[in-house]
């Protein structure tokens, strides 16, 4: 798997900061709405090991948007009292997965700003 170097960021990544990140990114292809046609998936990298997952519900099933529910409990740090993820590690980075390469959101925008 491929990957560029990322800086983690400070705070862990819950919900809420998907949607900050959604609506940072809504008129580009940092989303996946915007960007499902190119082959993106939406997926997260946690920078500290270089592994890859990509967004699933909590089923296991692929999800077409970035979820948490879907992702293994190493990278949990808080569950909703109903067992919904509410916070994972602050070394895990949403993004997308295309042609076995992970992509930043930003990544993602410009790659299909440029094509």
């Amino acid at each position: 798997m491929m990957y560029a170097q990322h800086q983690p960021s400070a705070p862990a990544l819950t919900p809420n900061t998907l949607r900050e990140e959604n609506i940072c990114y809504c008129h580009s292809g940092g989303v996946s709405q915007n960007n499902g046609h190119a082959g993106f998936q939406s997926a997260f990298l946690d920078i500290a090991t270089g592994c890859v997952y990509l967004s699933c519900f909590a089923s296991g099933k692929p999800a077409p948007i970035h979820l948490l529910d879907g992702l293994p409990d190493e990278l949990v740090l808080e569950r909703s009292i109903d067992g919904r993820i509410l916070a994972i590690k602050e070394t895990v980075v949403a993004g997308f997965l295309r042609a076995e390469m992970f992509y930043t959101r930003e990544q993602a925008a410009q790659w299909l700003a440029g094509h």
